[in-house]
């Protein structure tokens, strides 16, 4: 039923979908020449993380005590045999999705091939119906990306690619003049006789600042795009429309209320959880809300909503029953969080008693799926793992005087005195000013931000985030060791009173009541004084912005707003920063390009070593530390 309900009809689709449970039983089919049924098997924002991650799960060891499990969670190859099973189980009238963000974030992305090849290699396994263009997708401009297009078209299993939004500039390679038809708004694809219409979206704003979009290349507003591909499909006598779309989980919500004659949205770009509560309880993170999520559109006809979290670690099955004319009767579903079978307590293989147990428990959560990885999908996988392999073997740069570490400024005694070598202990800039390291890691922050990701006015790193010294030359391997945890990098906009909030939380964090020497500040951009024997609040002062274009430095406005590009973990309120857990989402820009990987770029840029042609890294003038005063007694 297209368009406005009749009272009586939109009461009883309203009583029938709010009696369905997001993973419970399915309502009793209506006639079958009534109904269709369709299953939707969606990824999102995998964004290069192709091997599987370690991860402790809480599981019950079936005395009423949850008990830390270790095991394999994720990978591409996971997803892969996941693809592969769920489909067979839910029959012909199947979907597979992506909803965007396949590139950038690991070293698969530019360290195994060309950008994008590892992933194009992946996604041809898989196998997917359809993919829409995410931010990242354009994170090297347009060029790149048609090189990873074209890969995905070459494939044995090419997938249409959409986006109804992006209009590519005339100078650009993807300009329908050199590359007709390979980005197209939308796709129908038939299954069991019925017409499915795909329409794809790209977020707009974020990947205008955020990304690197050649400069002719425009982004529409989503929804007047989105509409004009639902009325011209409508037009042909679709009467099943899903959007595919990467533009945020609660966008994506008032989307839907936006649009006439949608039905479904499977979504990507904000890395939503969606699933029941036993999820926070099991250590996987907060979901958001119920998988799937649902909302009305400008008809008032049931849209279903969902997303399927990050990095190839859960995959979304949503099954969906249209009636005769169209219409959303119901939706359930699971966000599958796909684990291996292996288990281990303490490091070791749990006693047999105790296994059942946990396999009992993990079994009954009803979205922890023991998933094989695809025997294909790990062939295809193999020799992009052996090039990032010899890509961490090799030297990238020469460090002559060696950049020390020290989470903390301070002399003999001091909290973290200790960690640094008897070289780096003699000089005096590392006890007043801190580790050179790390302040080196901020500045790489500000300046590859400055390049590529939409301007930044100050950076930061947590002193515990980078984790050795450098000296000598240096290999890939050593590069990723400094920045081990595989974090992405935000942007936030904040405020200079926030800037001082931040700072002062990192202070606390390391003197106040059960302290440790990780969270303490290192900013490039911003230098300031530190006085740990005031009362919080009051230990920061005399905060200076560095002015690029002058080469000075002049006071903070803590009125002001400002560009702060921050690893993911801290911009979330990791390391109990409250000020910067404060900021809300419109404030907010996932980058998501890995820190160790910008770290790596920022190193290419520097001046070369004539002995060896490499890369030369030195320390920073002390002028430019952020800690340019510290006391402790």
């Amino acid at each position: 039923m297209r368009g406005p309900a009749a009272g009586a009809a939109a009461l009883a689709l309203s009583l029938l979908l709010a009696g369905c449970g997001g993973s419970g039983p399915v309502q009793p089919l209506p006639p079958a020449d009534a109904a269709y049924q369709l299953t939707i098997l969606h990824l999102n924002d995998h964004h290069s993380n192709l091997q599987p991650r370690a991860a402790t799960v809480q599981l019950d060891d079936g005395a009423g005590r949850r008990i830390p499990v270790a095991m394999e969670v994720g990978g591409f190859a996971r997803v892969a045999g996941a693809l592969d099973e769920l489909a067979a189980a839910a029959g012909p009238n199947v979907l597979k999705l992506h909803a965007g963000d396949a590139l950038t974030g690991t070293l698969y992305f530019e360290r195994a091939g060309s950008a994008g090849e590892a992933d194009a290699a992946l996604m041809d396994v898989a196998c997917f119906d359809a993919f829409t263009l995410g931010n990242h997708e354009f994170d090297k401009g347009d060029s790149t990306l048609k090189g990873f297009l074209d890969r995905l078209a070459a494939g044995r299993c090419p997938v249409p690619v959409l986006s109804a939004n992006t209009r590519f500039g005339a100078a650009s390679a993807l300009h329908e003049s050199r590359a007709p038809g390979m980005v197209q708004p939308s796709v129908v694809l038939r299954r069991s006789g019925q017409d499915i219409g795909i329409v794809g979206v790209t977020v707009a704003y974020k990947t205008r600042v955020s990304s690197a979009p050649d400069p002719g290349t425009q982004f529409e507003d989503e929804a007047t795009a989105v509409q004009r591909e639902i009325d011209r499909l409508s037009a042909r006598g679709i009467d099943k429309i899903i959007v595919l779309s990467h533009v945020g989980h609660e966008a994506e919500l008032r989307l839907a209320e936006r649009l006439r004659g949608v039905d479904v949205i499977v979504g990507g770009d904000s890395h939503t959880l969606l699933g029941p509560p036993a999820m926070a309880q099991a250590g996987l993170g907060t979901p958001t809300g119920a998988y799937p999520a649902r909302t009305r559109n400008a008809d008032g006809q049931p849209v279903c909503v969902v997303q399927a979290a990050e990095f190839s670690q859960v995959l979304g099955e949503l099954r969906v029953r249209f009636d005769a004319r169209g219409n959303v009767l119901d939706c359930s579903g699971t966000a599958h969080v796909l684990v291996g079978e292996t288990m281990r307590v303490d490091g070791q293989p749990p006693a047999p008693a105790l296994a059942q147990q946990l396999a009992a428990s993990r079994a009954a959560t009803g979205f922890l799926r023991v998933t094989q990885p695809s025997a294909a999908a790990l062939a295809a996988l193999a020799p992009f793992e052996a090039r990032v392999a010899d890509f961490a073997r090799t030297p990238v740069a020469v460090v002559p005087e060696e950049l020390c570490a020290r989470r903390v400024p301070g002399g003999p005694g001091s909290l973290d005195h200790g960690r640094s070598s008897a070289a780096c202990n003699a000089l005096g800039h590392v006890d007043q000013h801190g580790g050179d390291i790390q302040q080196l890691v901020a500045q790489a922050y500000l300046d590859v931000a400055r390049l590529r990701y939409g301007g930044a006015d100050v950076a930061l790193q947590h002193g515990g985030g980078v984790r050795t010294p450098l000296l000598g030359t240096v290999t890939a391997e050593q590069i990723i060791g400094v920045l081990p945890f595989g974090n992405t990098l935000w942007r936030l906009d904040v405020s200079g009173a926030e800037l001082k909030g931040m700072l002062e939380d990192g202070i606390e964090a390391v003197w106040g009541p059960g302290g440790s020497t990780g969270p303490y500040p290192y900013a490039a951009g911003l230098r300031f004084a530190v006085d740990v024997t005031r009362p919080r609040g009051a230990r920061i002062s005399e905060l200076q912005l560095h002015d690029p274009a002058s080469d000075r430095w002049g006071a903070l406005d803590e009125k002001r707003m400002y560009r702060l590009f921050v690893p993911q973990y801290t911009a979330r309120g990791g390391d109990r920063n409250l000020t910067l857990a404060g900021v809300p989402p419109e404030r907010r820009l996932d980058i998501g390009v890995l820190d160790a990987d910008l770290l790596l770029d920022w190193i290419a840029l520097q001046p070369r070593d004539t002995a060896t042609g490499l890369p030369l890294l030195a320390r920073r003038p002390t002028s430019r530390y952020s800690t340019q005063q510290f006391t402790d007694h």
